[in-house]
């Protein structure tokens, strides 16, 4: 009877630690062989490499790693201040907790040398079809934003409208932890807190597998996550000092905001929430010169005025993670807020004039108050489900859902000068853009083949962008405001786009390689009305096209890589720029879109070459692309003194070039990344039955050097610089921006505070300023400098309560930040 209780005892007591599957084990310091307490310890899969779990060694320098598969897997050891150690690939049978041998950690004597990053470089590393950049290599950015990441990055500039290109090529797609999303990257980049990016992979030829969008490739930005379970909290806060130099603006420029992120994983359960607010206004001036041509008549009409900005974003964002098993991941994501930017033009035209035979018919004067105010209210919900097999096969599906409420009023006053009093015209116009988007996608990965890996998937878009145009001129005589039909309109665009891919990839000694080809049927419906009901026009565009894809890497040894890639990609026409009903941008400009505008196709080729020489490193990538039906806006003469903006397909654009960076490490205090891009830029084709032949050299640098004074100061300083490039009717100047940031740490790291002195020019570079200037022979000629504001000082501080990595990953727009 005892012996019967005893068994049925240890039955229940010890069965279930005797059939635990796990590994054991203890870290140590190498040199002093004593325990070290808080070493990360992370898992790893063969062969797959997959992140498995992690644990984090207890004060007697223990860890455990329970509830495992059987399988073989390779552990990754570290602690800050000693040397990472991969170790061998481990076996672990089921119901087995094997003990290891304990893992000897070597200090790392760079690191031990004083300076924490000393030995460093700025990491970049270069994979089959993208380069990564590691976000903390570039301090300025801490407490900024993504922009402020971007705008450092060799191949990408930035111009004086904070437009990115890539390449000197706008409209690519932002990518958030592998997750394609539709948007202006202007706007949406601004949003990101730079503080939670852990890197950012640039994607200039992808593959099958992503969506064709997006003519300059994929920027991905990869959110930081830890591996144990905790909780996150980080506080960041931006306060700009008052403006240095007075630009003559109504009202002076706000520059504060703040942003929080809370991310909590316990077990199963991943819980992220954040918010943010951030006021960032810009003041500055322009300065324009305009003249055209009506038969023998030169009217001319200069300028001069304030162009400033007020932006203001806020927004809230919750991600719910669900884990039950290693082979299944639910995540539910809430996205929504409001931001507006408000664009303020208040021109004088102090020379009006009219000249017929040299010989002046009129003169006069006069000010034009304008205000474009663009607003944006978003609510998007998303749900994802990935589910493993037995196999290492993976399934995963994700479904978003979004409602964008776009618009914004223009009001536009011609006033007498300098008696304000004396209205000459008072115009309003505004719109509502409510927008509806859908997207399903699945995607599948087969278990590896011997010659590599097979990916396929589906995906379904759909959007529908509504548009009420009411444009209204208030009668001078009676004070009634009244309809104008011919710039007053409804809009409703409706797009549906079907897509098939399927990709093999694989490594074969010291070849890389991954071939595919994405198939897609677009369908696109735009139908426009007047107010006035005398236009009633349906435009359809439809098309079924493949998207082919290749890269090839071959590893000459460890120091020498070269590769090769083609890609095929399209850029679509958003609704503003197929909108053909006119709006008022301001005085002399007439702004619209042409409904039946093509999307942009473009064929991309790359040859490069990557070496690393011991802390430093080099890489050239020559590259070719071919944009058929390239969008350009073009100018018309709408009256004497108003020119006609339009958006048209002028031909095509060629780009041949070379892109260029170095990273080096002169001494342990010092590091320096410097990137260039040199291109050969041609554009052919007609517009209003014109040809158009242009092309020019264009050049770009991106120069960062960092200066460690102590371990927790360090000085960085980075040049930004585009020069002239042409477009189909004129050029546009150089661009450039030098910054200064000052970061100093305290609390073993966990407090930041940075200074930083943005577009340094202290009256004498001409920084933040550019010139747009457009001409046609004996029609028109307009030149505009836009004079932005220079030597900004913000001061950024960032608190992390606990050094728990950040995991928090939030779903962005896919729709309406397109349009916005």
């Amino acid at each position: 009877m005892n012996k019967a209780i005893i068994t049925i005892i240890f039955s229940c007591v010890l069965a279930p630690a005797m059939s635990q599957t796990g590994l054991k084990g203890t870290v140590i310091d190498q040199s002093q062989k004593t325990p070290l307490e808080y070493a990360n310890i992370a898992l790893y899969g063969l062969p797959d490499s997959t992140l498995i779990k992690g644990a984090v060694t207890d004060e007697n320098g223990n860890y455990e790693l329970m509830e495992l598969d059987r399988g073989t897997y390779y552990l990754t050891v570290s602690f800050l201040g000693y040397l990472t150690i991969h170790t061998p690939s481990i076996s672990v049978q089921k119901s087995q907790v094997k003990q290891l041998d304990p893992i000897a950690l070597a200090p790392n004597e760079q690191l031990m040398s004083q300076v924490e990053v000393s030995g460093d470089r700025y990491t970049t590393m270069h994979k089959i079809d993208r380069q990564v950049f590691e976000a903390s290599s570039f301090e300025a950015s801490k407490g900024g934003t993504a922009t402020d990441l971007l705008r450092n990055l060799p191949g990408l500039s930035m111009d004086a409208s904070g437009q990115i290109s890539v390449r000197g090529t706008t409209g690519f797609v932002i990518m958030v932890n592998d997750k394609p999303i539709q948007t202006d990257p202007s706007v949406f980049l601004s949003q990101i807190p730079a503080n939670s990016i852990k890197n950012i992979e640039v994607v200039t030829a992808p593959s099958a597998k992503y969506d064709p969008e997006g003519k300059a490739g994929m920027i991905n930005i990869i959110t930081s996550k830890p591996i144990e379970d905790g909780t996150f909290v980080q506080i960041n806060t931006k306060i700009g000092l008052p403006s240095i130099q007075s630009y003559d603006n109504k009202v002076n420029p706000k520059r504060y905001g703040a942003d929080f992120t809370i991310n909590h994983r316990q077990g199963d359960w991943d819980l992220s929430v954040g918010g943010s607010y951030l006021r960032n206004d810009l003041a500055g001036r322009r300065e324009g010169n305009v003249y055209t041509i009506s038969g023998d008549t030169t009217t001319y009409f200069p300028s001069d005025g304030e162009r400033s900005f007020d932006e203001e974003m806020y927004s809230g964002r919750l991600t719910l993670g669900y884990t039950p098993s290693k082979q299944d991941l639910f995540s539910l994501g809430l996205y929504a807020g409001k931001r507006s930017k408000d664009r303020t033009a208040d021109i004088i035209y102090y020379d009006n004039h009219a000249v017929v035979d040299d010989e002046e018919i009129y003169q006069m004067q006069y000010y034009n108050e304008n205000l474009r105010i663009r607003r944006s209210d978003f609510v998007i919900g998303s749900f994802d489900y990935e589910h493993t097999f037995t196999n290492a096969s993976k399934l995963s599906s994700s479904f978003l859902y979004e409602y964008t409420m776009l618009g914004g009023p223009t009001t536009n006053r011609n006033l007498g000068y300098p008696d304000i009093d004396v209205v000459y015209q008072d115009e309003y116009n505004t719109n509502d853009n409510p927008l509806h988007g859908i997207r399903f996608q699945t995607d599948y990965t087969a278990a590896p083949w011997k010659i590599g890996t097979f990916e396929t998937g589906y995906q379904f878009r759909n959007l529908n962008h509504t548009g009420d145009f009411v444009y209204e001129r208030k009668n001078t005589e009676t004070g009634i405001w009244e309809l104008v039909p011919d710039f007053s309109s409804n809009v409703n665009l409706t797009r549906q786009i079907h897509s098939a891919y399927g990709l093999l990839s694989g490594e074969k000694g010291k070849w890389s390689y991954s071939a595919g080809v994405r198939l897609e049927y677009m369908d696109r419906e735009l139908a426009l009305k007047d107010k006035a009901g005398m236009v009633d026009t349906t435009y359809t565009y439809d098309f079924v096209k493949p998207f082919p894809s290749a890269s090839l890497q071959y590893h000459v040894n460890e120091e020498l890589t070269l590769k090769a890639a083609y890609t095929k990609r399209v850029q679509r026409t958003t609704t503003f720029k197929m909108n053909p009903f006119p709006e008022r941008e301001h005085s002399e400009t007439l702004e619209q879109g042409d409904p039946t505008l093509l999307p942009e196709f473009v064929d991309l080729v790359e040859l490069g070459v990557i070496k690393d020489f011991g802390d430093h490193s080099f890489y050239a990538t020559a590259y070719y692309s071919d944009i058929k039906n390239l969008v350009n806006r073009v100018n018309t003469i709408y009256n004497d003194t108003i020119l006609n903006r339009i958006y048209s397909n002028v031909g095509s654009g060629t780009s041949l070039g070379i892109e260029t960076g170095i990273a080096l490490a002169p001494t342990s205090w010092w590091k320096l990344f410097a990137g260039g891009n040199l291109y050969k830029y041609h554009i052919k084709g007609a517009f209003d039955d014109r040809p158009v032949d242009a092309s020019t050299w264009v050049y770009s640098i991106n120069a960062n050097t960092t200066f460690d004074i102590s371990s927790s100061l360090n000085l960085q300083w980075s040049l930004n610089y585009l020069s002239d490039r042409v477009t189909a009717q004129g050029e546009d100047s150089r661009f450039f921006s030098p910054n200064l940031t000052v970061t100093k740490t305290f609390l073993d790291g966990r407090l930041s505070t940075s200074l930083q002195w943005l577009n340094m020019d202290m009256g004498l570079l001409h920084t933040n300023e550019q010139r747009i200037t457009t001409w046609s022979e004996n029609e028109f000629y307009t030149t505009t400098n836009y004079v932005y504001e220079v030597d900004m000082f913000m001061l950024n501080i960032s608190y992390t309560f606990n050094r728990i990595k950040n995991k928090a990953r939030f779903i962005k727009s896919e729709f309406g930040d397109k349009e916005f």
